[in-house]
């Protein structure tokens, strides 16, 4: 990576940084922005999911292949209409200055807890397998992968990663493949028996139709579409690789041909994790915790072909977790709050601004990162969700009341309206089995908190035509 980074960036520009010098070629960002929605939460946590969850994450991946569609037909032409680098520029047009800043808030608040939580989850696993048995501590390893991380995206930023990410798929997905194929070799499977062991499980439930549940289909299949309009269109980290490309016309057959190759990887991985299982009961292994089983099986169980696989397959989900977020982050600071970028200005500046800013938020996702570790207790793949459905809500209802009505909001009212609406929605979460008869939020939370915020601008804006 550090030597793709070397080519990529010589005699960049600040345009190369924010949008690779708008000549990304739509397929190396299509497969580079596998890496980057997969990271350590699929990679890890989605094939022990399958014990307790069985196929029901499919549900989401499914709402998110319609959601991907309405990437591509609404937003990506709203973006390249308007030649956007940081999407939330369309705020300040749309309705003004506190709402562009609003936008941005959410963000970079939720693109750094997230960033924080995916590269938490991969850095531990290195760290209990690997790094402790040196004697090397948690906040030193993460450390030295920020810094990496530094090395190889600041200079180049978007125009780096583009391939940087292709290269990251690359082994993130040859990790899954190899290590099925090291399963297959351990229990003396050909291609048919992996195949009816899969097809054979329980665990391949899909479908679920209790509707107090979490896992009901309406919930989940719904909640994903929005979950990939909120968290892929409307996240900038997603959105300036896609507006990197050559033209709308590229853009639109990335996002198509992503959304279809989403759902075949997940399928994968969850089909790992059933053949993980179906390993760990015939050799009578227990494990505790479904985030381990994936790395304590590799490395302690299926021989060492399988614990390099597993360790080059995460190490490649643990830098994709966080170097885009770095670039993308600093992005968004430098044109929504500081003013600078977007426009023609004095290169020399803007470049010492975006190094600072850059190192900057390297500095605060190490701290969130140690926070989080402190914090965190359950699965990083439902903490990711929860934390998607309180913050990228306020997103969801601002630009979906945007596109959607012509209605002139009051501009110094819409962070209240956005602060509001996470705190209502942690209220409905908290006492909904109370208040509605045993009914439990699931991906759907992040719906309420968009017609929440959606609501509240209607309430305070004015019919006057924008």
């Amino acid at each position: 990576m550090l030597v793709i980074a070397w080519y990529t960036s010589r005699n960049a520009t600040n345009q190369s940084y924010f949008l690779a010098n708008k000549a990304a070629p739509w397929y190396a960002v299509a497969f580079g922005m596998i890496s980057d929605s997969l990271s350590g939460v699929t990679f890890i946590s989605v094939p022990g999911s399958v014990g307790v969850a069985h196929f029901s994450y499919l549900q989401v991946i499914l709402g998110y292949f319609v959601g991907y569609f309405v990437i591509a037909n609404v937003l990506l032409p709203l973006y390249y209409s308007r030649n956007l680098t940081s999407i939330y520029s369309y705020l300040l047009e749309r309705y003004g200055k506190f709402s562009q800043k609003t936008g941005s808030f959410f963000f970079l608040l939720s693109r750094m807890l997230g960033a924080a939580a995916r590269l938490y989850l991969t850095a531990s696993v290195i760290q209990l397998f690997v790094f402790d048995a040196i004697g090397i501590p948690f906040w030193l390893s993460v450390s030295i992968i920020i810094t990496l991380i530094l090395l190889y995206t600041y200079k180049g930023g978007i125009k780096t990663l583009v391939w940087t990410d292709t290269f990251q798929s690359a082994f993130l997905l040859l990790g899954v493949v190899l290590s099925i194929a090291a399963i297959s070799h351990e229990m003396g499977f050909g291609v048919q028996d992996l195949i009816r062991t899969v097809a054979d499980s329980d665990m391949t439930q899909t479908f679920f139709w209790d509707w107090k549940a979490k896992s009901f289909f309406p919930k989940q299949f719904i909640g994903g579409i929005f979950i990939a309009i909120a968290m892929t269109g409307l996240d900038q980290n997603m959105m300036q690789k896609n507006l990197s490309c050559r033209s709308l016309g590229d853009a639109q057959k990335n996002i198509r041909w992503f959304s279809l190759v989403m759902v075949i990887v997940n399928v994968f991985f969850l089909s790992l994790g059933v053949l993980l299982y179906t390993y760990a009961n015939a050799k009578g292994i227990t494990i505790g915790k479904t985030d381990f089983l994936f790395p304590t099986l590799a490395l302690e169980h299926l021989g060492a072909f399988a614990g390099i696989v597993f360790i080059v397959g995460v190490t490649a989900a643990t830098f994709s977790s966080a170097d885009s977020v770095l670039t993308t982050l600093t992005t968004s600071f430098m044109i929504d709050f500081l003013n600078k970028g977007e426009r023609t200005e004095n290169e020399k500046e803007v470049r010492n601004t975006r190094h600072l800013t850059h190192v900057g938020f390297a500095v605060i996702l190490l701290g969130v990162i140690l926070l989080f570790r402190a914090m965190n207790k359950q699965a990083i793949i439902d903490t990711v969700l929860q934390l998607a459905g309180y913050t990228y809500g306020p997103l969801l209802g601002l630009f979906f009341f945007g596109i959607f009505t012509k209605r002139r909001v009051t501009d110094k009212f819409v962070p209240l309206i956005c602060l509001l609406s996470p705190v209502l929605c942690y209220v409905l979460d908290a006492y909904s089995k109370t208040l509605f008869n045993g009914y439990l939020f699931g991906n759907e939370l992040l719906i309420v908190n968009g017609l929440i915020t959606f609501s509240g601008l209607y309430l305070t804006s004015k019919k006057t035509a924008v």
